[in-house]
């Protein structure tokens, strides 16, 4: 692909849980990877509860791939765009259930 393209939304997307709870899912192709991000997506996927993001999957130029928890990060092992979403829903199903009181 041509560098001067530019990125491609791919998903732009907000998913109501609860009253209190949502999910921002915010995905595009970029035209090539770069030395700061190994592959050719950038993402940021979020679980937000009263204002505060508890939960973010994302690929910051420099950091890689990772995953923020509540004040943590751990990485995270990208193996394409399905996967991605399914871990993150998943987690966002997991987080949910643990904080019923969101």
């Amino acid at each position: 692909m041509c560098s001067n393209m530019k990125a491609r939304l791919l998903v732009d997307r907000r998913i109501t849980m609860t009253a209190t709870v949502f999910a921002e899912l915010v995905l595009w192709r970029l035209p090539e990877a770069t030395p700061e991000r190994t592959r050719e997506y950038k993402y940021r996927l979020a679980l937000v509860a009263r204002g505060v993001c508890v939960l973010r999957y994302d690929n910051e130029a420099g950091k890689g791939d990772h995953v923020h928890i509540g004040d943590a990060e751990r990485a995270y092992e990208f193996r394409g765009v399905d996967q991605l979403i399914a871990d993150f829903l998943a987690d966002a199903k997991e987080w949910l259930d643990a904080n019923r009181d969101a």
